[in-house]
């Protein structure tokens, strides 16, 4: 066997629709498994968000998300941001520099690709860092200008 690497999550009483709703999302994504209680209702469910493997658990209440733990998701483009922004962001939270909580209180981060490069210039980095602490939804052209101006 193998070995593998799962990012494990503990929900309430909601992980089958966030199972759903995750992979309706993000493009590449399906659920794999999901094994269900005697009463059939699900109780682990397995799925893949564009190749990353989570588990999600129905354990119960007492364990809430915080943000000292998210799942950041890297997009092609401005587009692609705002629309899982907008998606996330409906019935959860915008919280600052790219992070939000959804509506089942995890935290996601929402990333232009372009960003990564914007962040290896030492001499202009302090520029776009002061743009990003300015922000909720990443505005990549807006890194981008603060890079160009530095």
């Amino acid at each position: 066997m193998s070995t593998t690497v799962t990012t494990f999550l503990w929900f309430e009483n909601q992980a089958e629709e966030a199972a759903t709703f995750y992979t309706s999302l993000i493009a590449d994504s399906k659920v794999t498994d999901i094994n269900r209680g005697p009463d059939g209702t699900a109780f682990v469910i397995s799925l893949e968000l564009a190749g990353h493997a989570l588990t999600l658990l129905n354990g119960g209440p007492g364990h809430p998300f915080t943000d000292a733990a998210s799942i950041q998701v890297v997009v092609d483009g401005q587009d692609e941001v705002d629309r899982l922004w907008a998606a996330f962001t409906a019935e959860g939270e915008p919280g600052p520099c790219g992070w939000l909580t959804d509506k089942y209180g995890l935290s996601w981060q929402i990333v232009p690709a372009g960003m990564s490069a914007l962040m290896n210039d030492p001499g202009r980095v302090p520029a776009v860092t002061a743009s990003l602490r300015t922000m909720t939804k990443i505005d990549l052209q807006t890194l981008r200008n603060a890079f160009d101006n530095a």
